[in-house]
């Protein structure tokens, strides 16, 4: 556990750095009452911050000696109730860039340091607030771009992935204090049969991490989106559907062929989750070397995605490009979308369906016929039924998915370790390792490097 206690204090601003309505300098630390103390002038005759009560807002005027810097809210949280569990004043100013410069260049002066990136959320951590996949949770709701993503987070914030490693990370904890105590006393705590009863308790526990692994795919396309790749033939129609996606013309539709020679990305949300669109040029035979480049990146865009949208057309047969991208199709997520409705069809659902195995819906990318239907299928592809984030635990982090993932492999290695018949005190090497990993997740287990690296990729002033 990490043993850093900066007394120092730390202002930021903790508003984006643009012309606002309003601005917030958030200051927090032993010296952060007595610091705004010294430079906020109340209303009221003899006003006093540092004896003033807590979680009050006070009306004033920031000063740097006699020139008057803003009219402003001064918000005071003691500690330990407050984000970072120490002192903290929040100065609410009005929001132009150069009066939040000069407020918190002016805090500065009387005492505070400048805070990192991260470093409000870091100490709160480090005063034990809340724990590491807590305040990872904090940058993952600042960061979201859907309504998934921002439940998710809420619930990992209000601690859902905390409970479930804390209960598991006790069960081991259990096992092995039983283990050493009765190797410690064997005359009044028996093993006898206790081989075959860890054996299931660990079964149960491998299969509850197993299954947090497994959200980590889902738990990844809620955080950061769908890949998804539009691929068909020339002219099938894909760039029509991604106009009518983004609901803009962003792709230039000609009746030319390959008038789409490179990848255009856009992102989208549809029912509360974020598509992240790649438009591909056509899929076919070519001696234009430009269009062979584009090609060539559709293919390697379709073998990277996690859903793929197959235009084709329905008005024209398959032909070899359309076999070409039915191979791209094995293996993958991926809709099948009839194009052009409103033309003569020579190709039915059914054809596509016994070709490709995938679902296949009838729309007219130009009309915009179909287009809810594929926002319904997709959402159903990737979250059946509605997701509670109530009940449910998405693990959305790579580095919390690898903890769990040691954590599993060192159990099994205890139950590997009771079919070769090993003595049990073997048990509690593995044991205390899976132990090990999975406080990775919650921070009991982490040292000052991965907690810099962690805190570093938040934003100024949080």
């Amino acid at each position: 556990m990490l043993k850093d206690r900066s007394s120092d204090t730390i202002a930021a601003i903790a508003t984006a750095m643009s012309s606002s309505g309003i601005g917030i300098i958030r200051v927090s630390g032993e010296q952060a009452v007595s610091i705004v103390n010294r430079i906020f002038i109340s209303r009221k005759d003899k006003f006093d911050l540092n004896t003033a009560p807590s979680h009050h807002i006070y009306y004033g005027m920031i000063q740097d000696g006699e020139e008057v810097l803003d009219e402003v809210l001064v918000m005071l949280m003691r500690g330990p109730h407050s984000y970072t569990a120490e002192d903290t004043v929040e100065i609410d100013c009005h929001g132009g860039v150069l009066v939040m410069k000069k407020i918190l260049e002016t805090v500065i002066k009387y005492g505070a340091r400048p805070a990192e990136p991260g470093e409000f959320t870091k100490r709160a951590f480090l005063n034990g607030r809340i724990d590491l996949s807590q305040a990872e949770a904090v940058i993952d709701v600042i960061n979201a771009q859907n309504d998934y993503a921002v439940k998710s987070s809420v619930s990992q914030l209000k601690g859902s992935v905390s409970k479930k490693v804390k209960a598991l990370r006790e069960r081991i904890l259990y096992q092995i204090a039983f283990i050493e105590s009765a190797l410690d006393d064997p005359e009044h705590i028996s093993l006898d049969g206790y081989e075959e009863e860890l054996s299931g308790k660990l079964d149960d526990m491998i299969g509850e991490m197993e299954k947090l692994v497994r959200s980590a795919d889902s738990g990844r396309v809620v955080s950061e989106g769908i890949r998804t790749v539009i691929l068909g033939k020339p002219n099938a129609g894909k760039s029509s559907l991604l106009n009518t996606l983004v609901g803009q013309e962003r792709a230039i539709v000609t009746d030319i062929a390959g008038t789409t020679r490179d990848i255009l990305e856009e992102q989208i949300r549809l029912r509360g989750i974020s598509l992240n669109v790649i438009d591909t040029a056509g899929i076919r035979d070519t001696d234009d070397v430009v269009e062979q480049i584009g090609v060539e990146r559709a293919r390697k865009q379709a073998k990277d995605a996690d859903l793929i949208l197959y235009v084709a057309d329905s008005s024209r047969v398959l032909d070899e490009s359309d076999e070409e991208i039915l191979k791209l199709l094995e293996g993958k997520k991926a809709l099948v979308l009839l194009n052009k409705s409103d033309l003569d069809p020579v190709i039915t659902p059914q054809i596509m369906r016994e070709r490709t195995g995938h679902p296949v819906l009838v729309i007219s990318a130009k009309e915009g016929a179909g287009i809810q239907e594929l926002e319904e299928k997709i959402r159903s592809l990737f979250f059946r039924g509605e997701v509670d984030f109530n009940d449910e635990v998405l693990i959305t982090n790579l580095r919390q998915k690898q903890a769990l993932m040691d954590a599993s492999k060192s159990l099994s290695m205890v139950i590997e370790s009771i079919e070769n018949g090993m003595p049990e005190d073997f048990f509690t090497i593995d044991l205390k390792d899976a132990y090990t990993s999975l406080g990775f997740i919650i921070g009991e287990e982490i040292g000052d490097d991965l907690a810099n690296e962690i805190f570093g990729k938040f934003c100024m002033g949080k």
